[in-house]
């Protein structure tokens, strides 16, 4: 069994996602993030093998979907997110995993790409009981999922710096440097900006985050 470590911030009006507006609103992209957090939790759900936990900055209670997001959490473990910065953030996260789950690899991942789907999870999964670390790439330098066998070694991730353009080659020079084996997962989009929303909505229509995307276009066309 694979912990499947999804790290997220509850959807709060002008909290999250506030690199779509605009033309977002604030409530219309927390509207987006709450989309996008249920179709991850839905994908890690129906993956085979995969025991999801969700470390949560925030309180569903002051969130978008509050309601829907508690009750699709049902058999998740919630932990607090601890830190102060992202990268430390994501230590503690996978530190606590350690704890919580001894002996278990860990595949981390974010709110930010709702485009995965269960087979492509699995595929990580797979990637990682080869080696000591997987990273997946995202198309802007950074980065959407990190696996690594021991999720105690996440602690090379607080010499990263996070959020640019440089983190993901970083990032793998950290894991490489420290002597573990890693492996190379697909290159995905996440969601930054609104270009970004729109291509992500384009590669997995079906999903709720595509419904609300094309929800606030038509919001657009009526302000217009």
């Amino acid at each position: 069994m694979t912990v499947v470590l999804v790290m997220a911030k509850a959807p709060v009006p002008g909290l999250v996602k506030t690199r779509l507006c605009p033309p977002a609103t604030p409530v219309q992209a927390a509207e987006l993030a709450a989309a996008a957090l249920r179709d991850t939790l839905d994908a890690v759900g129906e993956t085979p093998g995969a025991t999801p936990v969700l470390a949560l900055a925030g309180h569903l209670a002051d969130a978008v979907d509050g309601v829907a997001l508690t009750a699709a959490l049902a058999g998740w473990s919630v932990l607090p997110q601890r830190g102060t910065g992202l990268a430390d953030r994501l230590a503690h996260a996978h530190l606590d995993v350690a704890g919580a789950f001894p002996d278990r690899r860990v595949l981390q991942i974010g709110m930010d790409t709702p485009q995965l789907t269960p087979a492509r999870l699995a595929a990580a999964m797979c990637r990682l009981e080869s080696a000591d670390a997987a990273l997946g790439y995202a198309h802007d330098g950074g980065w959407w999922a990190l696996g690594l066998r021991d999720p105690r070694q996440a602690v090379v991730l607080r010499a990263v710096p996070m959020s640019t353009p440089q983190t993901g080659r970083s990032t793998w020079s950290a894991l490489t440097g420290r002597g573990l084996r890693a492996v190379p997962l697909p290159v995905l989009r996440d969601v930054d900006d609104w270009s970004d929303a729109c291509a992500v909505a384009a590669a997995a229509p079906d999903g709720r985050f595509a419904r609300r995307v094309e929800a606030v276009r038509r919001a657009m066309v009526v302000r217009a």
